[in-house]
């Protein structure tokens, strides 16, 4: 049966054009307008194939040869006529399918590799691996190349190319593709400068190669990049554009005219004047030197070839001149590029945000009198400060007050022994509550809050505070006679001198948020036995010392104790006035007081606007409550004329279009 078709197909062929068959069944096929299906069938009959063909198949055909094909051969040629009409072969096991081309990718093309890359126009699919380029690159470089039933597609994570089309053809695409996925031989060259400033050569090397690549004159464009730290510039390209670069490199590295540029420098935190001194010391204190430095040519494929060039480190201190304008805060550098390069580095190290902190204080004094009379010991509840609760505390024998308040301030007081005032903690573990030891001393009988004051001062700034009046103090006197009447004129020599208190604090951050503190606390005061100015007695008592404290922690500094006794008489009216026997009608005692100047310093670290606000708004709460438990408490006295201070919210709110609103507006007194 078999060969009854092969038969028949010949004779159709004879029919319809010209088929030789020579021997070793070679034959020559020569077709004028047959049909597709016919030229399939004599297919079949000489290679031994199964063919399927799909009903959309229809075509004439013409096929010229001049000599005899064996059955590869022809085959390769019917391939070459089915996809010159639109048709692919697609085969699958034993059968292979006629399909049109559309329909062909979709079906089971073979993969092929570059061991078996496949025949001809055999329809194939191959996976590239790309190595050097991004195969997203090579897309539209290659989608020109492929026709419109190829596909062509890139997956990135593997970096690979999926390409499906005629056998032919893909190998065409590879060894385009080879060509172009090779390893960028270009190198990257760097080249110390002696005198241009690196980022200023780098600007106009840019600025002329996007010139050029406009005019068209260069087919690539060179990376070029400044190096500011050793004043170099790096050019990466081939070895024809680096050769160019390198000449007009060497013309702008000349040295001026002046012997130095001259740059203004603004500053953001520093101030000018002090920055002068340190970078003049910088720029003396700079060892010139001069030499031959070697040049160095990288290439990406990671070797390097040493290039010799004249280098200049620094090349001379003598024409640096730093000037400050205090108007404007900026320094006026004139100085050869390289030390200004060097200047600039020193600037942005020490142009920076500094740190501020603020300084919580309370000075108060502690009477120990009160533990010889009272002898009571009695309890107290829980009480609230700020919004937060404090367990219940002890007071017990009004004495030791220090012990008891540094427990409370370090959050450590859970029990009061023996002579505690009052004992409690903040909340929140591990943190002081600076309210909780203010209204702890604030509550207590035998301790008088002689000051609570706040300072914010920045990093290693000395920050002043003083509350208090200028005394008069007499230092001198004489008396002068009139040449013309005679008369004494006396006349006396005053100095105000200020008595109260003044704290002086200057902090230090030190690294791990330690923060030292240069303390000066002075508290001064008359005595009560002065009576005019020339004989004014003050109490005055100081403390200086410098203390390391966490931040947030709060630390005491010492007592400063002083004796006073008072004398005191009572008696019987009448009775203790009779001489002798009034004695036994009358009470004499000598109370010996001892009063202790405690001073206590809470520093805290404010590094950025956020923090500051944040303690902003709590130390303003603070007092706005305790203006508010006041009024609660004063209800159905006297009003206070003042009124209390309105929310922070609501005062920022209308600062902007009223300045009025800081003040508390006083009440209508009218009816």
């Amino acid at each position: 049966m078999k060969t009854y078709l092969k038969w028949l197909a010949w004779i159709s062929l004879f029919w319809s054009g010209v088929l030789t068959v020579q021997a070793q069944e070679s034959a020559t096929l020569n077709l004028k307008d047959a049909d597709i299906r016919v030229l399939i069938d004599t297919v079949s009959a000489i290679t031994g194939k199964n063919f399927i063909i799909d009903p959309r198949v229809k075509a004439r055909v013409t096929v010229i040869s001049s000599k005899p094909m064996k059955p590869e051969e022809l085959y390769q040629v019917f391939l070459s006529i089915l996809q010159v009409h639109g048709f692919s072969a697609v085969q699958t096991g034993n059968v292979t399918k006629i399909v049109p081309d559309v329909n062909a990718k979709q079906g089971p093309v073979p993969v092929v590799s570059s061991r078996y890359p496949g025949r001809g126009d055999q329809l194939v699919t191959r996976v590239i691996q790309i190595n050097h380029v991004p195969a997203a690159q090579l897309v539209p470089i290659l989608r020109p190349l492929i026709p419109q039933q190829g596909q062509l597609a890139a997956y990135q994570p593997s970096n690979i190319l999926l390409i499906s089309d005629r056998a032919a053809n893909v190998r065409r695409l590879v060894e385009i593709i080879k060509r172009i996925d090779r390893p960028d031989q270009d190198d990257i060259e760097i080249i110390p400068l002696e005198h241009a400033p690196a980022a200023d050569v780098a600007r106009t090397l840019t600025t002329l190669q996007r010139k050029d690549a406009k005019g068209g004159a260069m087919p690539g464009q060179p990376v070029i990049t400044a190096d500011e730290r050793t004043n170099s510039i790096l050019i990466g390209g081939d070895k024809a554009t680096r050769l160019r670069l390198r000449g007009i490199i060497a013309h702008l590295d000349t040295p001026l005219d002046n012997g130095g540029d001259t740059q203004v420098v603004f500053l953001k935190f520093a101030k000018a004047e002090e920055l002068v001194k340190i970078l003049t010391g910088v720029s003396k204190s700079g060892v010139t030197t001069s030499g031959s430095s070697p040049g160095r040519t990288l290439s990406k494929g990671g070797k390097a070839v040493a290039r010799r060039r004249g280098a200049t480190a620094l090349t001379s201190r003598k024409d640096v001149s730093i000037q400050a304008d205090e108007t404007n805060n900026a320094l006026v550098i004139t100085a050869p590029p390289a030390i200004q390069a060097e200047l600039r580095k020193v600037i942005a190290q020490l142009d920076i945000r500094r740190d501020q902190v603020l300084i919580e204080a309370v000075i108060a004094e502690v009477s120990l009198d009160l533990k010889k009379e009272l002898g009571a010991s009695f309890g107290v509840q829980g009480f609230n400060v700020g919004g937060k609760d404090v367990g219940p505390a002890i007071v017990a024998n009004l004495g030791d007050l220090a012990t008891t308040v540094l427990g409370l301030a370090s959050g450590t007081a859970t029990s009061a022994p023996a002579g505690t005032i009052i004992g409690g903690a903040d909340t929140r573990p591990g943190k002081t509550n600076f309210a909780i030891l203010l209204k702890a001393l604030a509550s207590d009988a035998a301790t008088n809050i002689l000051s609570t004051p706040t300072l914010v001062t920045l990093d290693n700034v000395e920050a002043e505070i003083s509350v208090g009046q200028e005394v008069p103090f007499l230092t001198g006197q004489f008396t002068n006679t009139g040449s013309t009447t005679g008369a004494v004129n006396p006349f006396q020599t005053i100095e105000r001198r200020d008595v109260g208190l003044t704290l002086k604090v200057k902090p230090q951050i030190n690294e791990g948020d330690e923060i030292q503190l240069e303390i000066e606390q002075e508290s001064s005061s008359l005595a009560s036995t002065s009576v005019s100015t020339s004989d004014v007695v003050t109490n005055k008592r100081n403390i200086k010392t410098t203390v390391l404290a966490n931040n947030g922690q709060v630390i005491v500094l010492g007592g400063l104790t002083d004796d006073n006794f008072r004398d005191s008489k009572d008696k019987v009216p009448l009775l203790g006035d009779i001489p002798v026997v009034g004695k036994l009608f009358q009470f004499n005692s000598t109370q010996k007081v001892k009063q202790t100047l405690m001073v206590f310093i809470h520093p805290v670290i404010l590094r950025d606007a956020k923090t500051a606000d944040e303690y902003t708004r709590r130390k303003y709460g603070f007092f706005r409550a305790r203006q508010l438990d006041a009024d609660i408490v004063n209800r159905g006295l006297i009003k206070d004329s003042a009124g209390v201070i309105p929310d922070l919210d609501e005062l920022i709110t209308q600062m902007p279009g009223d300045a009025g609103a800081l003040i508390p507006q006083m009440p209508d007194s009218t009816p």
